[in-house]
This record gives structure tokens, sequence and C-alpha cells, in this order.
């Protein structure tokens, strides 16, 4: 089996497990080990997350709304690792698995998404404002991206890339995204949230991620 189909297949069936285990299943119970040391860093993302997100023109006039997604940050073995899922309305999902190295201080992340081959190795690091800065690592990509989560607020959290054309001297925003607690009503017309069976009820606040049996939206994939 190849390295994709691997990533691939333990991406799925982390998916499926969040969706079925039910609230008292693995690997998705238990926020605790997440929220405590540097996996708090990533860990104050955990929940579920409606997307509202721009992209600059190609010329550099103007920003332009995109289609929107839904991003769920999980708890993989009650600290094992950190988990998401990119659900957005073409279908084309992604995931990211997160582990914290404590040895160097920084993230190891791997990237797969829907039709595109292997995996992104990207590394990332928590900076001195709290903010979360990513590079790739492998394949490298051109132009240069970095992209940055920044500190949640009352509301929500900021996410932006940047592309540099200067080997990283400098850098320009081409792409941000707005997070917001994602609500099952604020999905009633949106194609990646469609309900079909049981849906997940994600609770903000760094606790535990649980299954509603009524419903459930699955993605267009």
């Amino acid at each position: 089996m190849t390295v994709w189909r691997c990533l691939t297949f333990v991406a799925c069936l982390n998916f499926s497990t969040l969706l079925y285990a039910g609230e008292d299943g693995l690997p998705f119970t238990g926020n605790d080990g997440c929220m405590q040391g540097p996996l708090a860093q990533f860990g104050k993302y955990l929940g579920d997350w409606k997307i509202e997100d721009s992209r600059l023109s190609r010329d550099g006039s103007g920003w332009s709304a995109g289609p929107g997604a839904r991003w769920i940050f999980s708890c993989l073995g009650n600290g094992t690792a950190i988990q998401d899922f990119w659900l957005p309305p073409d279908g084309k999902v992604g995931t990211n698995l997160r582990t914290y190295d404590p040895e160097s201080g920084t993230w190891e992340i791997a990237w797969a998404i829907t039709a595109t081959p292997g995996f992104s190795h990207i590394r990332a690091e928590q900076d001195e404002n709290g903010n979360i800065v990513m590079h790739y690592v492998a394949p490298v990509p051109s132009p240069l991206r970095r992209i940055t989560f920044f500190p949640p607020d009352d509301a929500g959290w900021n996410w932006t890339l940047e592309f540099s054309q200067d080997e990283g001297d400098s850098w320009i925003e081409v792409y941000r995204i707005r997070a917001t607690p994602f609500s099952a009503a604020s999905a009633d017309s949106r194609p990646y949230a469609a309900p079909v069976r049981p849906a997940i009820a994600a609770r903000q606040s760094g606790q535990p991620i649980a299954l509603d049996r009524r419903k459930h939206w699955q993605p267009r994939a």
C-alpha cells in the first residue's frame, strides 16, 4: 500500500470514527490532553467552525469572497495529536494530522487533500505574540508559502496565507479566513452540510466533541 493510500485510509478511518463512535467511543473523546502544556497551542482551536474566506485577485487590485467551508478540529487520543478536517462545498476534503515535538518545540504536520497525490509536510511554531506560523517543509511550493493562525478572540479566530516571490524576504497576503462557531442553522443551505444521518455537535470552549445521533451532514466526496 502506498504512503498516499495509507494516509488517506487513516484519515477516512478517523473521520468515520468521529462520525459514528458515539460519546463514549475512541479516539476522539476527551480534550483535556490537548488543552495542557504546548498541545494547547493548537488545542485552543478545537471545535466545529464555520469558515468565511476571501482571496486577493491575481492583479492585486482587490479581495473577493470565497465559497466558505466547515473546519473541524479534534483531539486525537486525548493528547496524542490534533487532527482537523477541512470540508469545503466542492467536496475536496482535506485533513491535517498535527503532532508536537517537545525536543524542537515545533509542530510536525501532515496535510492531505482529495485528488492531490501524496501529502505535504508542514512545520509550525508559536511566536512570541501567540501566533502559530507554518512553513512547508516538503514538497517546497513555488512561490513559498507562510500560514499563520492568530489567537482566538471572543467570537472566533483568523488565519492567513501569504506568498513570497523573493525567497522569504517579503510576504504578501493572498488568502484569509475568519472562523466562527458552526451551527446547524447556518449550514442549512450549504452543500457541505446537507443533513442526511446523525450530526456532529461539536462543543466549543475546549469541551469534548460529541455526537448528536439525530442527524448529521456528509461532505460531497
